[in-house]
Parts: C-alpha cells; structure tokens; sequence
C-alpha cells in the first residue's frame, strides 16, 4: 500500500502539506498536493505540489534551484493533512523569504521578521515571473490591504481593469513610436501586469495562455486566424 493509500484527499482530489525544516522545526510553507504529487514526492525524495491556480503539479525549486530535500513525511490522525520535514536549499517563499510565515502580528500591525535570502525576481527565469506575479496577483486578491493597489482594482471591478489594460496599450504604442527602447521595456511591463490581473479576475492561469500559444506554434497566422473565424 502507498503512502496515497492512507490519505484522505479532499473533494478536488487535494491535501494540504505543511513543510518544516528537518533540523529546526522552523515552518516553512503549506501548499497542497494530489496523490501523484505525493506518489512524486516518495519517489524522488523532493518535495512536489500541486498548483491549484496553475492546475498543475511542480517541484519546489525546478526554476529557482530552491529545492526541498525529504527528510521525514508523517500524516495526523485522521489522515487529512501532511508534516513534511526537509532539508531547504535557499529559500522556501517566492517572496525570498526563508520561511512563507515571516510576518508576525503584534496585536496592533504587521510586524516583518527575517531577511529576504534572495532577491525574489531572481529565483524566477522567463516565463516563470509570470506564475509567480499571477501567484502574488491573487493572493492579494484573496487577502486584501487597504494599501494594495491589486486589491484596489478587484474592488473597483472588471471595468476598473480593463481600462487599465487599454490605458497601458495606448502608453505601450505612444512608447514604441517614441523609439526608446527603455519606455518601451516598462510600458510592456506595466501591460503584461495588469493583463495578469485581468487574467486573475476570472481564474485562468498563465498556464492558460502558454497552452493556446503552444497550439498556435508553428501555424501560419493567416490559417490560424481564418481557423477562428470558422
């Protein structure tokens, strides 16, 4: 019987996973696997996810480098929730943070604790930001501050976001007219955020959109497009 035998995983087919590290108890994160993340985890001794606003599994670190070591896996009584202890290679949050829970609440504010490891933009490559913005995206949209400007745009709704988004082409072009290759690098910056919010409204993953370019892959534009229309 494997490990995913003896767990009860939720309605979606999930289980939270709460990692620690091996030597000092210190938490790390939680995030949530499926069983063939678990089967993944047993069988390669690091530590695999699934990503429920990706749809997809990942091993922790397969772009940063940042990898889990499995030093012990336990599972509490009821065999809903897993303790997983591991050796961290750098750092566990995409924030750069040792430790995902590196804010304290005093009972009066937020309190930081801890150094960032590492720059959080450099655990990322290529397409990568992109998850990882998209992440932050709605993280903020689940638990608002009154200071987050992603919060203040799902507040203010879809057309809020929207014109945003066409605010931000119209910079883009007025910058790709001016010629300086700088404006043009943070218009197309400023765009591809809030199409990442605009994405985050209705749930759809970058993963999303690297699919129907993939399908597009290799297709003359012309045919493609005809294809639509059809």
């Amino acid at each position: 019987m494997s490990l995913a035998d003896q767990l009860k995983f939720d309605a979606h087919g999930l289980i939270p996973a709460i990692t620690s590290d091996a030597e000092t108890g210190e938490v790390l994160m939680m995030a949530y696997m499926n069983a063939e993340a678990v089967d993944l985890t047993v069988r390669t001794g690091k530590v695999h996810y699934y990503s429920r606003s990706r749809r997809k599994l990942w091993m922790k670190g397969e772009s940063s480098g940042h990898v889990q070591h499995v030093r012990e896996i336990r599972f509490d009584c009821d065999g809903d929730c897993l303790l997983i202890a591991v050796e961290q290679e750098g750092a566990a949050c995409h924030t750069g943070h040792r430790s995902c829970f590196y804010r304290v609440w005093n009972g009066e504010g937020v309190e930081t604790e801890g150094e960032k490891l590492v720059d959080a933009a450099s655990i990322y490559g290529r397409a990568d930001i992109l998850d990882a913005l998209y992440h932050v995206i709605q993280e903020r949209r689940q638990n608002p501050t009154e200071k987050s400007y992603v919060a203040s745009l799902f507040a203010k709704g879809l057309d809020k976001i929207l014109g945003k988004i066409g605010e931000e082409a119209t910079e883009t072009a007025v910058a790709g007219k001016g010629g300086d290759p700088e404006e043009v690098v943070g218009e197309v910056a400023d765009l591809f955020f809030h199409t990442l919010v605009l994405l985050g409204y209705y749930d759809l993953p970058p993963e999303r959109i690297y699919a129907e370019l993939r399908r597009r892959f290799g297709l003359s534009g012309i045919v493609e497009k005809e294809s639509r229309g059809k």
